[in-house]
């Protein structure tokens, strides 16, 4: 009998002492890691060496951890659950699909305290879901659900074809982060946040749900640097929220609005999107107060790019660009709808400065008035470029200083 070189014995008898040899590649039976050394370490579970994906998340410890998802697909009938603080759940980005077969309106993925229970009482803290594609169908419910999950992060997550929203939030109240994710067909809301505060939504892609994104409920939104696209239904619904900014988004083809602002909304900022071919409208300022509107570009307006209603008042509107499709003047004859943009309405509202913007090729009008007659509004050191106005028309305002010409 062969034996094996006295160097291989020793480095053999070396890391069976040092614990570099694990039982199983590196896991004890189960999958969670072995030989850990440092104190303090959690466990690392690999879902590869169980029955299920809930097999792996129900191998969490009480303290947290990690569950590493393996590429392929994972048919699921019945919701996952995570009941646990401070857990990372990563994939193989979207080489790992989870597969919600269920059709009797049920979630795919549920992040929520193990009692189940809806109050402050029963919150869980810092879990982050990365790197993974999870999918439905027109009858399953939602596709990730965060209930009163405080730190919440969702990063890299593909949230596609559900029956209800790709992304519930609800009561998720401090600092919830969406970022770098693509939230797409899902037959309700892409992103339905309810009822949590200081939000940050930056860098995701939303194509093709119902409505994009509704906030409500809420304060202090961050939303930046997403992009929006072709929405059946509103691109962002705002709602009962303040404090809150919606900037540097391009927000494109919604059969709705672009954007609304609803239900005793104070305190936000719309700034440096870019609004192109809305059917009903760009921005719509339903019930907003104290809000400031600047330096967008709303292109190709279906209908109305801005609307202040009856029930918002105190607006700032200035270095906006309300424009068609013009390329110059040497442009090909384009055909009529796509010269189409609409411009600016007041129904009934007051305290509003309409300052330093640019209105061109509007139809059929730049500024427009209806309903009760608006008052206390500045209409001053706008240029109006192959368009006309209602400005002649405000009444107990100051129009002045605006430069009207073809």
């Amino acid at each position: 009998m062969r034996r094996a070189p006295w160097t291989a014995i020793v480095i053999v008898v070396v890391a069976i002492m040092t614990g570099y040899f694990c039982v199983a590649d590196g896991q004890v039976p189960g999958g969670v890691s072995a030989g850990i050394r440092l104190p303090g370490a959690r466990a690392v579970i690999d879902a590869a060496r169980y029955p299920s994906i809930q097999a792996a998340l129900d191998a969490l410890p009480e303290e947290g951890g990690v569950v590493r998802l393996p590429p392929g697909t994972f048919e699921i009938s019945e919701p996952l659950k995570l009941t646990v603080s401070d857990a990372l759940i990563e994939g193989a980005g979207t080489a790992t699909h989870i597969k919600n077969i269920n059709t009797e309106d049920k979630s795919a993925l549920v992040l929520q305290h193990p009692s189940g229970a809806d109050n402050r009482k029963s919150e869980l803290w810092r879990i982050r879901l990365a790197n993974f594609r999870i999918t439905g169908n027109e009858k399953s419910g939602n596709g990730i659900e965060a209930r009163r999950i405080n730190e919440v992060f969702i990063d890299g997550i593909t949230v596609s074809n559900h029956g209800g929203d790709g992304i519930l939030m609800h009561f998720c109240y401090e600092d919830p982060r969406i970022c770098n994710s693509l939230i797409t067909y899902n037959k309700k809301t892409g992103l339905n946040v309810v009822g949590c505060h200081d939000v940050v939504v930056s860098a995701n892609q939303f194509e093709e749900n119902q409505d994009a994104v509704r906030f409500t409920d809420g304060f202090n939104l961050c939303m930046t640097g997403n992009c929006l696209d072709d929405h059946l239904g509103d691109g962002v619904v705002i709602e009962n929220t303040y404090g809150s900014v919606v900037a540097g988004n391009m927000i494109e083809e919604c059969n709705g609005t672009a954007i609304v602002l609803d239900r005793d909304c104070y305190g936000i900022t719309l700034s440096a999107n870019v609004i192109a071919h809305e059917q009903m409208g760009g921005i719509a300022l339903r019930d907003a107060h104290g809000c400031a509107v600047s330096a967008n570009t709303f292109t190709i307006m279906g209908k109305d790019a801005l609307s202040i209603g009856p029930r918002s008042g105190r607006i700032a509107v200035t270095g906006n660009n309300f424009c068609d499709s013009y390329i110059g003047a040497d442009q090909l004859k384009r055909a009529e709808n796509d010269r189409q943009a609409g411009g600016m309405v007041l129904n009934g509202t007051s305290g509003v400065a309409v300052t330093g913007n640019l209105f061109s090729g509007l139809r059929p009008r730049a500024l427009s008035l209806e309903g009760a007659a608006s008052k206390h509004i500045l209409f001053s050191d706008n240029v109006l470029v192959d368009t006309t106005g209602d400005q002649e028309k405000l009444e107990a305002s100051l129009v002045k200083d605006n430069l009207d010409g073809k």
